[in-house]
């Protein structure tokens, strides 16, 4: 029984040559590109990828209307500094009170 036998270098470089050959000669055979195909392909790409752009800014924007919601509920509403006549309107109601207690 013969036994595996490595290839020498110029087997390997002739093997390699051959592959190229062969890789570009089937290049070669390919039928030419049409202009009026690779217009429309582009076309459709770029209408693609408006598409894309155009859900991608809507998801992001409905993100960030979640988020200020959320912010705005979660906010703690801020108290208003009572006027001089609230003040005073308060006030003379708690010495009603006490007097009307302690009467």
């Amino acid at each position: 029984m013969a036994g595996y036998k490595d290839p020498s270098f110029e087997e390997r470089t002739a093997r390699a040559q051959e592959a190229r050959a062969k890789a570009l000669k089937l290049l070669a055979d390919r039928p030419p590109v049409d202009e009026a195909v690779v217009a429309q392909r582009k076309a459709a790409q770029l209408a693609r990828d408006a598409d894309v752009a155009a859900k991608s800014a809507a998801r992001k924007a409905a993100i960030a209307q979640a988020k200020a919601d959320k912010l705005a509920a979660s906010m703690v509403p801020v108290k208003v500094k009572p006027t001089e006549a609230e003040l005073k309107a308060a006030r003379d109601e708690r010495y009603a009170a006490r007097r009307k207690r302690n009467s």
